[in-house]
């Protein structure tokens, strides 16, 4: 049994850590949908997406539960641990990436280089992998392998939780919803999905605790009484900091949309996801049984920004904002037709003006046109 002292520590670490990810994941999601850069554009969810994503989710629970009952643990854990090294490692690399460039000095030799990989020829040819990077980011993916080797090695706790950070920030950052309505089905279905796992069969918490692989953030209770050999580890799964906080970083991302200076939907989504996170510990305290975090932190998460934009008559506004709209480029569009006759490179000449001169418009009538 884990006092109360411990207790206090490893759930007030856990919330904390939830934390970071979603905030400084979320501000980078609102650059990285800015970015034209090909490697860090986002992936856009759609509404398709997110009603498929429970069942997936599903499928692949229920499947890591019967390899865990039919095949020994320890090869399966060995396998995914590789799987989980190399990820780990990319992940983590391209989280510090930009912390670590303010310590580089001005005069380092700073090389660019290109992975390319290609599917075809000719004006058949399909870009596969189109991956830049400089001689810094082969720093930063040195100083995470080391990371990596420790968490392959001693399956430590604190290597474990620097994969969970990075996995976190980069789904927060990379993971796109397009609208408000995609993210209420997403949450919704997860939502029905966590709490069946969890109080309607064992699935779910025996693959937690039977997976040994950086998929959730843990902290010792006994850290106290322990030191850095804790074993009495409370967790909290990645999914349940994923998740809102992808609907978190498109609230921020609609906050901006606004054009208010003010960040209202934001402020409220995260303090929703506090008071959601606490009441989840609250009621697994109380009742001494794992609780389903999304059960809580749906409710909270939605329910809260939904009451904000009821108050400030912004409902519409919320639920007819494209996030994907801001990551497509902006192509310039004929708006009118010009009159014109002659040839066809006397039309070309005049289309060419009209859009290099786009102030001089002139209203065109109906006979004209």
């Amino acid at each position: 049994p884990a006092t109360p002292e411990g207790m206090a520590l490893a759930y007030g670490s856990l919330v904390l850590m939830a934390l970071l990810p979603i905030f400084f994941g979320a501000l980078r999601s609102v650059s990285c949908a800015k970015s034209k850069n090909s490697s860090e554009m986002p992936e856009t969810i759609t509404s398709r997406d997110a009603a498929r994503f429970p069942i997936v989710a599903s499928c692949t629970l229920l499947g890591l539960y019967l390899f865990f009952k039919i095949f020994s643990q320890e090869y399966i854990n060995l396998l995914l641990s590789m799987y989980f090294f190399v990820l780990g490692i990319l992940a983590l690399s391209h989280t510090i990436s930009p912390m670590m460039n303010r310590f580089f000095p001005a005069n380092f030799p700073n090389k660019q280089y290109q992975l390319l990989f290609t599917q075809g020829s000719g004006e058949s040819k399909e870009e596969i992998v189109n991956y830049e990077f400089d001689t810094k980011d082969l720093v930063c993916l040195a100083l995470s392998s080391v990371v990596g080797v420790w968490y392959l090695l001693r399956k430590h706790w604190i290597a474990n939780n620097l994969f969970g950070l990075a996995f976190s920030l980069n789904g927060v950052e990379l993971l796109h919803l397009n609208n408000v309505s995609t993210g209420c089905i997403l949450l919704g279905g997860l939502f029905i999905y966590d709490v069946f796992w969890v109080f309607g069969t064992n699935v779910m918490v025996t693959v937690a605790k039977s997976f040994e692989a950086p998929i959730k953030l843990v902290f010792p209770q006994d850290l106290l009484e322990k030191g850095l050999d804790a074993d009495n580890f409370a967790m909290l799964g990645l999914g349940d900091i994923v998740i809102p906080g992808i609907f978190i970083a498109l609230l921020l991302r609609f906050d901006i949309s606004l054009k208010k200076n003010t960040h209202t939907y934001f402020y409220t989504s995260f303090v929703a996801y506090i008071f959601g996170l606490g009441l989840t510990i609250f009621i697994m305290h109380i009742f001494k049984h794992a609780q389903p975090a999304l059960l809580y932190l749906v409710p909270a998460c939605i329910g809260f920004p939904l009451l904000v934009a009821l108050a400030k008559g912004e409902v519409t506004e919320m639920f007819s904002y494209e996030s994907s709209a801001e990551i497509l480029p902006h192509t310039p569009r004929l708006t009118h037709f010009p009159t014109v006759s002659g040839s066809p490179a006397s039309l070309a000449d005049s289309m060419q003006q009209k859009l290099s001169c786009p102030r001089r418009r002139q209203q065109q009538s109906p006979s004209a046109m």
